[in-house]
């Protein structure tokens, strides 16, 4: 059974699906834990809420964070499928912030994200990457963008 390549694609595109949910949980979970971090050690007397620069700050470092160790996994010999995994994450936290970034213009969060994903293809496309990184990218924009049109806010 395993050993036919559509069984073993489908199985691979499920732990993706599966794994990159999970991934994204944790994620979001890591941005909430640097916020509290942050908010014991650079609000004191105040709640973040007033302070304007605290949720920018707070991206700013948890998006360096998540930077970073997506540098270290895509530089390191992890395996294609731990890699197309991974890669839910940071698609995931850019296509958010940027939709967080533009929300009080409701088209323009769509047309960059859909030119940050036209873009990231476009690339994987000219330095011939797996099927499992397009698989993962396509993925994570699909589900946000079907996300968003239902309603959905993050």
């Amino acid at each position: 059974m395993f050993g036919n390549r559509r069984v073993r694609n489908i199985l691979k595109a499920l732990v993706i699906a599966g794994a990159g949910f999970i991934l994204l949980n944790l994620t979001f979970l890591f941005f909430y834990a640097v916020s509290l971090l942050l908010e014991l050690i650079l609000i004191q007397g105040s709640t973040p809420r007033e302070s304007q620069w605290f949720m920018p700050v707070s991206f700013a470092v948890s998006t360096a964070i998540i930077g970073l160790v997506s540098w270290l996994v895509f530089r390191s010999r992890l395996l294609i499928l731990v890699k197309a995994t991974y890669m839910t994450v940071p698609t995931a936290v850019a296509l958010v912030i940027i939709g967080i970034a533009f929300y009080r213009w409701p088209v323009v969060p769509y047309l960059v994200n859909g030119a940050l994903t036209v873009g990231i293809l476009f690339v994987f496309y000219r330095t011939r990457q797996p099927w499992l990184y397009y698989y993962s990218v396509i993925l994570v924009a699909l589900t946000l963008l079907i996300y968003t049109l239902l309603g959905g806010e993050i």
